[in-house]
């Protein structure tokens, strides 16, 4: 009589995926179970909203056994917060700082008119009468990435989950709009709006964060360069044309041929009125053959 063969455990849960206990992982592990985590959150916020079916019901608690085992949210926090260490290039805040600074946005005191992002903000010279830069930062998987400008920039980190008691636990698209409108001069969306399922809610992300940032403020975007480079429906070209109809005007961006991540700095422009969508409201294919299907809409 045969023995029955044990049924061998997915990839996604083998222990060599796993992080050590001392936090510590491999660059290549730490990829591949965030791509997981990706691909299962996605998928378990899509079968939330239809449950009625046996079918739907039993692959979400599929789904929802494999986040389980990878170790749940928190275990993907503490891949991100790894990926995120100074012995994998640091965080994406050090292209941030990076452009303020550039922009003169540091200094503070001294005689006379400063260069204050060439004026941008409203009321200008904030530095030059001792008022600190106000950021929000959406994501943060740590509390102190902006701990070195503290004398010239006041941080509001926010996650969905926290990780550490200086970290807000806000989801950002539930934010109240009265109580935030106008109410920063920065706002970090850092490998955050591709994280969004829905392409609707990608977009309302954008829409909330002009609605959000003072009159010229600053939105700080990045994306995995995939999201850009190899969509079906995402262009440069596209998300250029629908940041503009939301109300931004790029003021910088980082990006080479082969790199995984794009940043880009957009400027708050006045608005004109209501936002012209209708090309937004339906995904428009840019490229054919072998794509994923990253796509922000507008409602």
């Amino acid at each position: 009589m045969r023995t029955a063969r044990k049924k061998k455990t997915p990839i996604t849960l083998a222990e060599k995926h796993r992080p050590s206990a001392d936090g510590s992982s491999k660059p290549h592990t730490t990829r591949t179970v965030i791509r997981r985590f990706h691909v299962l959150l996605k998928k378990q916020r899509q079968l939330e909203k239809n449950t009625s079916s046996a079918a739907n019901a039993k692959e979400l608690q599929d789904v929802e056994l494999e986040i389980e085992q990878l170790g749940g949210l928190a275990a993907y926090q503490r891949m991100s917060s790894i990926g995120q260490g100074t012995d994998r290039g640091g965080g994406s805040e050090k292209v941030l700082i990076e452009w303020l600074v550039g922009r003169g946005l540091s200094k503070r005191g001294g005689e006379g008119p400063l260069r204050y992002a060439d004026h941008l903000f409203d009321p200008p010279n904030l530095v030059a009468i001792g008022i600190s830069l106000s950021l929000l930062e959406v994501g943060a998987l740590k509390p102190d990435n902006y701990a070195s400008c503290s004398s010239w920039m006041t941080t509001t980190p926010i996650d969905l989950r926290s990780r550490h008691p200086s970290i807000v636990e806000q989801d950002f698209l539930t934010m109240d709009v009265d109580e935030h409108s106008e109410r920063w001069n920065v706002i970090s969306l850092s490998l955050v709006v591709n994280f969004v399922p829905e392409p609707k809610d990608r977009g309302r992300m954008l829409v909330l964060a002009h609605t959000f940032l003072r009159p010229s403020g600053l939105l700080f975007l990045a994306l995995p360069s995939p999201c850009v480079e190899n969509s079906r429906y995402m262009s440069f070209e596209r998300l250029e044309l629908l940041m503009s109809t939301i109300g931004f005007m790029e003021v910088e961006k980082r990006w080479k041929q082969g790199r995984k991540m794009v940043y880009w700095l957009y400027r708050k422009m006045a608005s004109d009125g209501a936002l012209k969508v209708d090309d937004f409201r339906k995904k428009r294919v840019c490229r054919q053959g072998q794509r994923n299907n990253f796509c922000i809409l507008l409602e």
